[in-house]
């Protein structure tokens, strides 16, 4: 339970908290709603019952044919707690709600309660549960048995906070929601351009530099009134962002802050933008010692600058962060139109129009990609490159693109990467004795399958700059600059801001006459380091953009964006939505040999796409290798994320299993991966790490009713948990009916849509336990004077085989038939899953036709189970498209994809 004074504490708990028991061991709780994190309930305004569902699991004994689970709240009174004893269900009562994960040995036992009358909307309810398998056992509490911590209910009343323009009049004034804000911040009401929303533009000055100094400036924001919960987005250092979360009013920061919300008692939330980058100001968020929030602003230029920040109140944290996103796009476009930055503009516009294709950064996007990094290490070159090449290739792993990471550059010498400069643009002779030329060339006449090459350099050359005494500083003019103290500290050289653009066209010309067409391009966080004013006035912008203009002219905007996590580039380059997308390096690295970091490797990627996901590129959440023990838990990740997946295996050590579940191969035997169309980022922002939560992250293929909401789920506790996953949980599932699926048990719900209040599945993690859940959407069709339902589920056996679907169509003919179309963009086993395929022959019911011919009947089969909980005839049809396109010999015509028809008469 949460911290009580003494008084508060129910007498049960007056006594020390046991040891985890035999019988803890044998038992498993879920509750609905959720014990360990905050639930907001919209309440009506008659009964305002909150409804509370626990499922329990035990083995199965005479010793236990009663088992009894109270709930403990405060309800009403938060100085005075009291039981509420849960109704077991009988059997006509008991939800048809699968488990996903957990042992069928368990018996299970369902209990149901109501807390009755009208919640306080200005206060939250907190409770957890106590249980005992019968009469002459003792009591446990939860938090005993498990460690999760007390729940907390949000009451909130839907009629307490509208915004929309007719009820203007009930919107509430800043002050409503902070205190103590300082007078020197200048308040202005905005238009958002979500509904349902506030939003206000907060201004303050900041001080001109002085010589080599930026100017700063520190303004109180103050508290947020009754905030009950908190979550950041903090510069973990320079280059990366990584999340924070803390519980009630006292905020506290290890770090500056650049995305914050609040949750309020009465469910609203509350969220804060900090703006970098316009006229070379940094501003973030930091607190006092007292957990006021602060505005601390870095000014590079010679006359007094402006922070800027945003902040925007709703009923849900999406739609409020939204309003902050949107309308600080507005400002930085507003700035970007200026006339210092109008040339750049101009010409970013016309090389995204003449140079970059659509179809072409998909095809970028969506390969299979290797990098040499963890996998072949820093000694690089060109023979150890072939031998990796030639390994994929004898394990059939038809790799996409190619990554040549850290050193392939011609370097000077120096006892660290720090002290070492770039010297000249060709590729060191000792391991690349040919030159890059010859070994792009070998490349690509000995693996065709590889489309393109990229390689890697900082975005100031190297990790030391530019060697002093190189061709690169003989051809461009250059400078010593000051980096601020640490490991990367220091002076080095670098070619000044004003021949940037002149050296990055030279590189990146040269590169592509070697063959090579992609750059990945590190260390950018280098421009944020510099120490003095004037030389981050000139280089921070004027690289930003000199390499932007390279990469678009050069590579078709080809690029992968590293270490540039900082504010100046999130708001400057990857905010704007005047070029393509990009790739942006979404948090710190993969670290193969360090085993804490891998649980929030993937923690950190989820939370920082809260934010990234509202900018202009595709979220990359770093290579990983598929031998690796926490493989598994990465690939599913990396399918999720919505962005690119890159493995760097050593040679010869792969799993072919789990590339096999990441990608498919498409007709014209290049290996894809299966990229959903949405950005995946965290679904419960204010649950810590420590939680005992199941991290949760969604995204969505397809369009609303008649595409697939996707969660992966993650277990980054060192215990096993449970938990209800609900259908509203789902990314896009807002109407319609689904079922929901398991990709690691492979099993389906029954038809289930959000009306219901039975819309969820059971699901249990050990640890390190992972699964991809799909809510897939169910049509429903009169055939044969019964109602069939129907749901595509894309390719089975794939983590998100979702998104291989690229069109379905389904209607009934006019003869009867069901008539089922679908696209695929790649071949693999097509999943269809029916209410009533039990009742269904495989030989007299369907045909399946590609390309204007039958395929061969044993190519379509049911699936070996069919679903317990639903208790009907239910189950998946699969037609393995890969293999009747193998044993037909069928070729690909104009088009990359392959069309299937299913009819059922």
């Amino acid at each position: 339970m949460a911290d009580l004074l003494p008084e508060q504490i129910p007498p049960e708990q007056a006594e020390p908290a046991n040891k985890t028991t035999s019988d803890d061991m044998d038992v498993k709780i879920v509750c609905w709603p959720p014990l360990g994190q905050a639930t907001t309930v919209i309440s009506d305004d008659t009964s305002g019952q909150v409804q509370f569902t626990v499922l329990l699991e035990h083995q199965a004994s005479n010793d236990n044919p009663n088992p009894e689970v109270v709930l403990w709240h405060n309800h009403n009174n938060s100085d005075h707690w009291n039981a509420l004893p849960l109704q077991p269900q009988d059997d006509s009562n008991v939800p048809n709600v699968p488990s996903f994960g957990s042992s069928t040995r368990h018996t299970k036992r369902w209990f149901k309660a109501s807390l009755e009358g009208t919640p306080n909307h200005s206060s939250t309810v907190s409770f957890t549960l106590k249980y005992r398998l019968n009469a002459s056992k003792e009591w446990r509490w939860i938090k005993d048995a498990t460690g999760i911590r007390d729940g907390t209910l949000h009451c909130m009343d839907p009629s307490n906070f509208i915004v929309d323009k007719p009820q203007a009049s009930k919107t509430k004034g800043f002050e409503h929601f902070f205190s103590n804000t300082s007078s020197d911040i200048k308040i202005t009401p905005e238009e958002p351009e979500t509904t349902r929303t506030q939003l206000w533009s907060l201004t303050t000055s900041v001080a001109s530099a002085n010589g080599e100094k930026s100017g700063y400036a520190h303004h109180r924001l103050g508290k947020v009134e009754k905030a009950t919960n908190w979550f950041a987005l903090v510069r973990l250092w320079s280059p990366w962002l990584a999340p924070r979360q803390g519980l009630g009013e006292k905020f506290e920061l290890d770090k500056d802050g650049v995305l914050l919300s609040f949750l309020r008692s009465d469910g609203l939330h509350v969220v804060c933008l900090a703006i970098s980058g316009v006229k070379d100001v940094l501003t973030t968020f930091i607190n006092d010692g007292d957990g006021n929030m602060e505005i601390k602003g870095r000014n590079d230029r010679d006359e007094a600058g402006t922070s800027t920040v945003l902040v925007a109140v709703a009923e849900d944290f999406e739609r409020a962060e939204s309003a902050v996103m949107d309308h600080a796009r507005k400002v930085i476009s507003q700035y970007a139109s200026t006339a210092e930055l109008a040339a750049d503009t101009d010409q970013i516009k016309t090389l995204t129009h003449d140079k970059v294709k659509p179809e072409w950064l998909e095809e970028w996007y969506d390969g299979l990609t290797y990098c040499t990094w963890n996998g072949l290490g820093q000694n690089l070159s060109a023979e150890k490159i072939y031998t990796a090449l030639d390994e994929l290739a004898r394990h059939n792993i038809n790799v996409t693109n190619l990554i040549i990471d850290d050193n392939w550059q011609s370097l000077s010498s120096g006892d660290s990467q720090f002290r070492r400069g770039w010297s000249r643009f060709e590729a060191n002779d000792a391991g690349f004795p040919g030159g890059l030329k010859t070994t792009t060339k070998t490349i690509r006449n000995r693996f065709p399958n590889i489309n393109h090459i990229a390689v890697w350099h900082a975005i100031l050359g190297y990790w030391g700059g530019i060697y002093p005494s190189g061709e690169i500083a003989q051809k461009y003019r250059t400078k010593t600059v000051e980096k601020e103290p640490g490991v990367a500290g220091g002076s080095f050289t670098v070619v000044t801001a004003d021949d940037a653009k002149q050296m990055y066209d030279g590189f990146y010309r040269f590169l592509s006459s070697s063959g090579i067409d992609a750059v990945k391009t590190d260390a950018q966080f280098f421009l944020d380091l510099l120490d003095h004013a004037p030389d981050r006035r000139h280089m921070i912008t004027e690289y930003q953009d000199a390499w932007t203009l390279a990469h678009l002219r050069h590579f078709s905007s080809r690029a992968i964006s590293c270490m540039s996590q900082f504010p100046q580039a999130l708001f400057h380059s990857q905010l704007p939505q005047n070029k393509p997308r990009l790739l942006v390096r979404n948090s710190d690295d993969f670290f193969p040999e360090v085993e804490a970091s891998h649980a929030w490797h993937i923690f950190c990627n989820a939370h920082n796409s809260v934010l990234t996901q509202y900018l202009n590129v595709l979220p990359d959440w770093d290579m990983f290798q598929t031998s690796h023990s926490w493989a598994s838990f990465h690939a599913a990740a990396r399918c999720v994320s919505g962005g690119p997946i890159y493995f760097t295996d050593k040679p010869g050590e792969h799993d072919i299993k789990l590339i096999n579940q990441m990608t498919a191969q498409t007709v014209r035997k290049k290996t894809v991966i299966l990229r959903p169309h949405r950005v995946g980022r965290a679904m419960g922002v204010y649950n810590a790490y420590d939680a005992k939560a199941i991290l949760k992250v969604g995204t969505f293929v397809g369009m609303q009713k008649t595409g697939t909401g996707i969660l992966g789920c993650f277990n980054v506790s060192q215990q096993t948990l449970r938990e209800f996953v609900r259908l509203e949980e789902f990314p896009g599932t807002e109407k319609g009916k689904y079922v929901v699926g398991s990709f690691c048990s492979g099993r389906y719900s029954g038809v289930m849509s959000r009306e219901s209040k039975h819309a969820m599945v059971v699901l249990e993690l050990e640890t390190r336990g992972w699964d991809i859940l799909t809510a897939n959407a169910v049509r429903s069709f009169t055939w044969r004077e019964e109602n069939i339902q129907v749901a595509m589920l894309g390719l089975v056996g794939k983590m998100t085989g979702a998104a291989a679907v690229s069109g379905c169509d389904m209607y009934i003919e006019s003869n009867g038939r069901l008539r089922i179309w679908v696209s695929l963009k790649a071949l693999g086993t097509v999943g269809l899953w029916l209410s009533n395929l039990g009742r269904l022959s495989v030989g007299e019911n369907f045909m399946v036709i590609i390309f204007g011919q039958p395929i061969p009947q044993h190519c379509v089969t049911k699936a070996d189970s069919i679903n317990r909980e639903a208790k009907n005839n239910a189950g998946v049809l699969q037609i393995d498209v890969e293999r009747a396109w193998k044993e037909m010999e069928l070729e690909p015509g104009w088009s990359n994809e392959v069309s299937l028809e299913v009819f059922i008469g």
